[in-house]
């Protein structure tokens, strides 16, 4: 039997149905904001695949050190932030960078600033959400970190695993494989079957896609079982815009054997990050840094506080 939609004519009708409309329209107008960490080596494409996902540019006034400059480097957080609208969305985006990571000749504990850092948001939240003023709460909490893994050697670095370790009880870990021209598809399939493995065998969780609901269409749940066979992503970045034909024209990189398209699945992963990160999970990505991260972070901090002696201790510091 097929129902009829309620009227506000109808005696039945009490209005409730229009409440995500209200939600909708209210979110539009408020905005939304997301942050994302991009760590990794250099050399691997971070700056210009985040360019390519966000159609922006970010780094244009970034100054590469040489080989030289770089030895005594140290890593560093670079907040770049950028107001994306599109259709009347506007998105607040922050994008964390790490330069410097894992570029010295001594990496022992490079990672510690990248985790005190993302502590650092979680402490910050937590204040102004304990606070008086709390209508006005910025939101600095990292809701992803892309993780950018060398398309050389085989599998996992040390470095890879320690830093994973690290931080993968604080934030959401999308790990992908920069510069994925360079291997061949079979070299693809392989290298991210060994890094599963070694993400399985040393305990690291990174982020976990939810499952579909029933209500779902067929279309949308092989996407996202799809992605979920994908990860991690490997990815290509390019500002550059090819012309083949007057009808073709697109992003991608010319080399003397051929041109890979950034945005051609056949080609790389590229579509199926963005369309994860943007399209489908970004609100999910957020859902569980505050309900699972920043949940785990606030009991740790009230259990802290409630400990015998807490008190005394915080009240003569």
């Amino acid at each position: 039997m097929q129902l009829q939609k309620p009227t506000q004519g109808d005696k039945d009708y009490v209005g409730f149905a229009t409440l995500p409309t209200q939600v909708h329209r209210k979110s539009v107008k408020k905005g939304f904001d997301f942050t994302l960490m991009v760590a990794g080596e250099s050399g691997l494409g971070k700056s210009t695949l985040v360019n390519s996902l966000f159609l922006t540019d970010l780094y244009k006034d970034r100054i590469l050190p040489d080989a030289q400059g770089r030895i005594p480097q140290t890593l560093e957080i670079v907040k770049h932030a950028v107001d994306i609208e599109e259709r009347g969305v506007k998105v607040k985006l922050t994008v964390i960078d790490t330069p410097g990571f894992g570029d010295a000749v001594d990496n022992t504990e490079c990672w510690k600033p990248i985790a005190h850092y993302i502590d650092s948001q979680f402490e910050q939240y937590f204040r102004d959400e304990s606070g008086l003023d709390r209508k006005n709460i910025q939101d600095g909490r990292v809701h992803c970190c892309l993780y950018v893994l060398s398309p050389f050697g085989h599998g996992l670095r040390p470095l890879d695993i320690v830093f994973l370790r690290a931080i993968h009880g604080k934030v959401n870990i999308v790990p992908v494989i920069g510069k994925a021209d360079s291997l061949t598809p079979t070299e693809v399939k392989h290298k991210k079957e060994k890094i599963r493995q070694e993400l399985e065998e040393n305990g690291i969780n990174i982020y976990e896609f939810p499952d579909c609901d029933s209500d779902e269409d067929e279309e949308f749940k092989a996407q996202d079982a799809e992605m979920k066979q994908s990860i991690p992503f490997a990815v290509i970045g390019s500002s550059q815009v090819v012309m083949e034909s007057k009808d073709k024209v697109f992003r991608g990189r010319q080399y003397p054997w051929g041109t890979v398209e950034v945005e051609n699945a056949a080609h790389c992963d590229f579509l199926k990050l963005r369309n994860m990160l943007i399209q489908t999970h970004m609100q999910d990505l957020k859902d569980v840094t505050h309900e699972v991260h920043y949940e785990n972070y606030r009991a740790q901090c009230i259990q802290s506080l409630t400990r015998p002696g807490a008190r005394d201790r915080s009240s003569r510091a």
